[in-house]
């Protein structure tokens, strides 16, 4: 993966065929995390217990039935943290993924063992971790915000080993994406974040602003003003020779403020930057393994829309394109290579825009910097 090639991107198919297709699945393996996050989405579906999953045969069928796919997501929880899990959920859908050819991604804190990791890197394509905190102190405060049970010297050797171990991956050649979240916290200190970034090795950084929902609905929202300052203040510092992928944003070429339009032409300027349409909704769907239920996205503010153990994937795809809630942010802009907001982002920000009738005014000069891509290539 490069740049020029992201195929969670839900635009370069869209702009070829003419409509949205499932590309991606998403499971939630585990419901176990050794940490309770402060803007965690689905804390409020952890436990302490292990549960049992479905029958994988089952999951498999249904990922059989879509042709269209061409990536795999696990996420949870922690998805390492219980060995049962990597052995016997995680390890067979990953090794489904790549007899298929699909690109995998896990959503890891990488604050255990560096032994855990390697006993599925050989298919991750991507470990993608969290990095939201200059120090242990930040770190505790922010990732055991919901809990009572941690202390400074557990902080300090977790936030120890995420560097450790994103070096000790990076070197075995591992692709390491860090997301940090731009919030009342952050948005002063992403220049430092990046540059920790850089040091851990990784190699690619993502910028996502952080929104408050379901678990983290008490969390403060961050104006629009200052989350775009902190991305103009984040360009100028950020190392050039490092890829940055910003998703998410609440920022749009058919703003009516021309600030927001300026920030939006800069982002299609600046070399080595990408901007990921949402492809929750648009490409993805994410399935409860301990359940079926399936739902757009890993977040829990919008209802499940069916569950595999009665019905295909491709057929709960069809049903959300046609959901109300879909049709009020379904938009697309060839123009500047835009796919619209997401519920969340429409909810928060713009509550009473209907962004299927607004027009770009700021056009990307090409896709991707430059090369018009194919979610079939294989790159």
């Amino acid at each position: 993966m490069q740049p020029q090639y992201d195929p969670w991107d839900p635009f370069p198919l869209r702009q070829q065929e003419g409509q949205y297709h499932l590309t991606s699945v998403e499971f939630t393996v585990t419901q176990r995390c050794n940490m309770r996050c402060a803007h965690c989405a689905v804390g409020d579906t952890l436990t302490h217990a292990h549960h049992p999953p479905l029958p994988l045969a089952q999951l498999f069928h249904r990922l059989d039935e879509v042709e269209t796919l061409r990536t795999l997501s696990l996420t949870g929880g922690e998805p390492f943290l219980d060995r049962t899990v990597v052995q016997q959920t995680m390890r067979p859908l990953l090794d489904y993924a790549k007899r298929r050819g699909l690109l995998t991604q896990v959503n890891t804190n990488l604050t255990l063992d560096l032994a855990r990791y390697e006993e599925a890197a050989d298919v991750v394509d991507v470990f993608h971790i969290s990095h939201n905190a200059i120090d242990a102190e930040a770190f505790l405060a922010m990732g055991f915000a919901k809990s009572s049970t941690s202390s400074p010297q557990v902080a300090q050797r977790l936030y120890a080993r995420i560097p450790e171990n994103a070096r000790s991956l990076t070197m075995q050649g591992a692709f390491v994406s860090a997301e940090t979240m731009i919030n009342t916290h952050t948005h002063a200190l992403l220049g430092q974040l990046h540059r920790d970034v850089v040091a851990m090795g990784c190699r690619r950084h993502e910028i996502h602003p952080m929104y408050a929902h379901s678990f983290a609905t008490d969390l403060p929202i961050l104006p629009l003003d200052d989350v775009r300052r902190a991305i103009h203040r984040l360009l100028d510092e950020r190392d050039r020779e490092r890829w940055m992928l910003f998703g998410t944003l609440p920022f749009y070429a058919c703003s009516d403020d021309e600030a927001h339009r300026a920030l939006v032409a800069r982002l299609h300027r600046e070399p080595r930057v990408t901007v990921r349409n949402d492809p929750d909704g648009r490409n993805r769907l994410n399935i409860n393994i301990f359940t079926g239920a399936v739902s757009m996205t890993d977040f829990a503010d919008v209802p499940a829309i069916g569950n595999v153990l009665d019905t295909p994937l491709t057929t709960l795809f069809s049903r959300w394109q046609a959901h109300p809630l879909q049709q009020k942010v379904a938009c697309y802009c060839p123009q500047a290579t835009c796919c619209g907001p997401n519920l969340t982002v429409a909810h928060m920000y713009y509550p009473n825009v209907d962004f299927t009738t607004r027009t770009a005014f700021v056009s990307s000069p090409t896709p991707f910097q430059g090369r018009t891509v194919s979610c079939y290539e294989t790159s």
